[in-house]
C-alpha cells in the first residue's frame, strides 16, 4: 500500500513539473481543452454606444481566429457559436437559434461571462 501511495504522489509531481515547465499559452490551450469536455455555459454580451445590443447563450468557448498562411499568427477577431438571447433573459427561448458570430478585438465592445442565471 506504501508503494502504491509514493507512486500517485510521484506522478502528481511529474504531471505539476511538466505543467509548470510550459509557457503560458500552452497552459492556456491544455485548460480550453479540459474545458472543451467539461462544459461550460458563458454569456457574451455586445454593446454599442453603452448598450446592450446583442446576447449570446451556452457558449463553450471564444477562439481566437489562426492566419491561414501557415505563420500561426493570430488575426484580430475572435469567433464561436452561441443562441442568440433575443429578449435578454438569459434562457434559450423557442424561436431562439444556435449561430456562427465574430467580435473584433479592436472595435467591439463585449464581456464574455458564466450564466448567472444557471
Amino acid at each position: 500500500m506504501k508503494t502504491r501511495k509514493k507512486l500517485i504522489t510521484l506522478i502528481a509531481v511529474t504531471i505539476a513539473l511538466l505543467f509548470s515547465a510550459c509557457t503560458q499559452e500552452t497552459q492556456n490551450k491544455i485548460g480550453r481543452s479540459i474545458q472543451n469536455w467539461t462544459g461550460t455555459d458563458g454569456v457574451l454580451d455586445i454593446y454599442m454606444g453603452g448598450k446592450l445590443v446583442q446576447r449570446y447563450l451556452k457558449i463553450d468557448k471564444l477562439t481566437t481566429a489562426e492566419a491561414t498562411d501557415g505563420s500561426g499568427k493570430s488575426r484580430n477577431y475572435r469567433y464561436g457559436y452561441g443562441y442568440l438571447d433575443l429578449n435578454h433573459n438569459y434562457k434559450v427561448d423557442k424561436g431562439e437559434k444556435k449561430l456562427y458570430f465574430e467580435i473584433s478585438n479592436f472595435s467591439t465592445p463585449y464581456i464574455f461571462y458564466d450564466n448567472p442565471e444557471d
